[in-house]
């Protein structure tokens, strides 16, 4: 979303914000009011469609496209508040959007770690707890009268395709598995479903909006722009990476909102769409919720797609594709010339009206005093409470990825370790810790001062003018190295390099990073520890292979708590645990341009494809690569079937090529019979050393002999098991032909093929053929 542009105006909206701070929270249907018996929307007993309709009714054209916008007034004659939509929760309730202040008696929130880093946890119970608390927290600061909404948009489930994206750190990674279960648990904490789901009905604790719809992962290339820009996507490519995040956010998160993306897709705008919104999410996947566009991606249609020729066309072209409200005022501005042109029907208006008003009664904001309501009692108490501030840190902790650790250099010695020289432009501020879409965490600590905490000695120099180090003051930390006993140099990247409308140029350390870091490296008595702060992946191979480096250790942007997650797991408090959730390619990958949305490598050009599902080339770190303080061991002790026989499932077709292989269409053998194929697989871990420890178990499969179009390998399924030293556990994972055994062909059918794959875990294989 456009950030640029509304500084003044977001500012000022706060100030009115803050100075009624106290007054409740904006509602409808206030029972002091008499007219309230009287109109049918308030009344509760009855379906929420019914009311709905009944309001719909009540409105004149000018309040209908009134409430088309972010920024939805209010109307007076009939005892409704104005209501804003735009609110932001990545990774913590924000004031980022025009919905939320926290300048009131609440001025901060829990800051959990930049996505990409707790995607790296591989922890679905604790996506879900983050989602918990988000909810939470959103649901205290509008009880506390400083929100005008309870509509979040978040989370960001695109594909982390391509490692110059500015945003993939808001993501959970490249893996479309990841991110629709990370969509799912994140989803049904802020709304208040169970982890299972199916437990909220109508009562929303707080609205998840799943964003960018779709194939959106490009701010800035060489030119080219998002407002702009037409991904071309194979029917392929969008069978099995780009849609399914959404299709599990519709169906199994039921999310109540999704967010329609500034590119087009093959030609035409997402937000403009009709077979994306309407026959795809709503009729195909049972979407029943509201869609929003990114703010102003409606303007975008008309100016810099240039998809219709005038503005009215433009307002029908997302009505009628199934859009509902537009962040932004081009709907405010040309809605009703657009009727009066009769390009649009007042019923398409009323159509998005029905999302609209559904969302916010499904809220509790036309069932009276919220206070008497589900969620009433949430109180500002809640937020910041220490409960949700350890789960923050249990965040951090659990996705920091250890790269290297030469003669287990960590942990260092809590009593050895006397001097500690602490170096890097990264090391003493808190703010690089948030990443993007933040908003004033409770509390934050450099990791400087963490690190403080745990030697007795500790210096500092930034090393670098700023992170961009375009000059270093090398001399000056080799000295300060040479005295110490251990080295810590915190270096990586800040938002003036990754972020929104900003994609990376390159894929190195920016500036004089590098030559800082060597020659530290160099002077140092002892090898040294190098943490990385950054969204994107970095080639460190000069780290990688350097001896004198004897640690590296990833930390994404870890949020409040990650300058002391880090200091805990740099002295041993803590076993690091976390697995990388993207690829780490070397530099000469940015040969490629990020226009090029093709999944699959093509042999024939040299195009070596994306992300670990179809990349071909050399790598600095494998996605799911991670080390710890200790060492696991796996076994397959059981798999229930390692024969299967789908013949009877579906009709059995051939492929065409040279490598033709029967194989049998998921859609033919229906949902019915795709659950009693299911079986499961059982894997022992063991934790073989001296060290308790949170260890994510990842299962991927492989075909035994690979078939050009098809993934190289898949994750299918992966738990966070917690080990004490020397223990061993077990762990079940269910398997599902239809969804995991499928891939997509290059019509967009997922399809079963004949042949044999492998069940992996480690180095550990088990053998399965598929008889069709």
């Amino acid at each position: 979303m456009k950030l640029h542009g509304f500084a003044a105006v977001f500012c000022l909206a706060l100030l009115l914000i803050s100075s009624v701070h106290s007054a409740p929270p904006p509602f409808s249907c206030d029972p002091s009011d008499p007219q309230t018996k009287a109109f049918r929307f308030c009344q509760p007993d009855l379906s929420i469609r019914l009311r709905v309709r009944d309001l719909v009714s009540r409105l004149t054209l000018d309040e209908k496209i009134s409430q088309l916008v972010n920024s939805a007034a209010a109307i007076p004659r009939l005892g409704i508040p104005a209501y804003n939509w735009w609110s932001e929760a990545l990774h913590g309730v924000a004031n980022v959007g025009k919905g939320i202040s926290l300048s009131g008696p609440i001025s901060a929130a829990t800051s959990f770690p930049q996505v990409i880093l707790t995607g790296a946890s591989f922890d679905e119970d604790l996506w879900y707890r983050i989602g918990q608390v988000i909810g939470r927290e959103a649901r205290a600061v509008y009880n506390g009268g400083q929100a005008s909404g309870l509509t979040f948009w978040a989370p960001n489930i695109n594909i982390f395709r391509d490692p110059r994206w500015g945003r993939g750190q808001e993501t959970p990674g490249e893996d479309p598995t990841t991110t629709g279960k990370y969509a799912v648990a994140f989803v049904r904490g802020v709304q208040g479903d169970s982890f299972q789901g199916g437990r909220i009905g109508n009562h929303l604790q707080a609205s998840a909006c799943c964003k960018h719809f779709t194939a959106y992962d490009l701010e800035n290339w060489n030119g080219v722009r998002r407002y702009g820009f037409n991904a071309i996507v194979t029917e392929q490519d969008m069978a099995d990476t780009f849609q399914p995040p959404f299709q599990e956010c519709v169906q199994k998160a039921r999310a109540s909102g999704i967010m329609c993306a500034y590119n087009s897709v093959n030609g035409i705008p997402s937000c403009a769409d009709h077979n994306l919104l309407t026959n795809v999410a709503r009729r195909q996947w049972g979407f029943h919720g509201y869609i929003t566009s990114d703010c102003d991606a409606v303007s975008n249609v008309f100016n810099d797609h240039k998809y219709t020729k005038i503005p009215e066309d433009t307002v029908a072209a997302v009505l009628n594709a199934g859009m509902d409200v537009n962040c932004g005022h081009f709907l405010a501005t040309y809605t009703k010339s657009a009727v009066e042109k009769k390009r649009v029907s007042e019923d398409q208006i009323d159509r998005a009206l029905h999302n609209l008003f559904s969302i916010r009664m499904r809220l509790g904001l036309f069932s009276g005093d919220p206070k008497n309501l589900p969620y009433g009692a949430i109180g500002p108490d809640q937020v910041c409470s220490q409960d949700h501030q350890n789960v923050a840190l249990e965040a951090a902790r659990k996705g920091i990825v250890l790269l290297k650790n030469s003669a287990k250099l960590l942990p260092l010695s809590k009593t050895k370790t006397v001097s500690l020289a602490v170096i890097g432009p990264n090391a003493n501020t808190a703010n690089v810790l948030q990443g993007n879409y933040y908003g004033p965490p409770c509390k934050s600590v450099e990791i400087l001062k963490a690190l403080q905490s745990y030697a007795k000695y500790a210096s500092f120099h930034p090393g670098c003018n700023a992170v961009n180090c375009t000059s270093a003051a090398i001399g000056e930390a080799v000295e300060l190295a040479k005295k110490a006993d251990q080295v810590v140099l915190v270096m990586g990247l800040d938002q003036n390099q990754e972020r929104e409308d900003v994609d990376r140029v390159d894929l190195l350390l920016p500036g004089q990073q590098e030559s800082l870091i060597t020659s530290v490296a160099k002077a140092a008595k002892k090898p040294v520890i190098l943490v990385l702060l950054s969204g994107g992946p970095v080639d460190v191979s000069f780290a990688k292979f350097n001896p004198k480096i004897g640690s590296i250790l990833w930390a994404g942007y870890p949020g409040e708590a990650g300058g002391l997650a880090l200091a805990q797991v740099i002295f041993g408090d803590y076993n690091p645990g976390g697995r990388l959730p993207i690829t780490w390619y070397p530099k000469d990958y940015t040969k490629i341009p990020m226009t090029d949305m093709r999944m699959r490598a093509d042999h024939s050009t040299g195009y070596p494809g994306r992300t670990y599902r179809f990349y071909t080339g050399p790598k600095v770190f494998e996605f799911g690569y991670g080390l710890s303080y200790t060492k696991y061991s796996y076994e397959f002790t059981s798999v229930t079937s390692t024969t299967l026989n789908l013949n009877q499932l579906a009709t059995v077709k051939r492929a065409e090529g040279l490598d033709s292989v029967h194989y049998i269409s998921v859609e033919e053998i229906g949902e019915e019979t795709c659950e009693n194929a299911k079986f499961s697989a059982i894997v022992g871990v063991q934790n073989s050393e001296e060290m308790d420890g949170t260890h994510p178990v990842l299962l991927f499969i492989r075909p035994a002999k690979g078939r050009e179009g098809n993934p190289l390998k898949q994750l299918i399924g992966f738990q966070s098991v917690n080990l004490k030293a020397s223990e061993r556990s077990e762990v079940q994972f269910e398997i599902s032909p239809c969804h995991h055994l499928s891939s997509a062909n290059k019509d967009g059918l997922m399809v079963i093929e004949e042949g044999s794959s492998l069940l992996v875990v480690g180095n550990t294989e088990h053998a399965i053929d598929i008889v069709i």
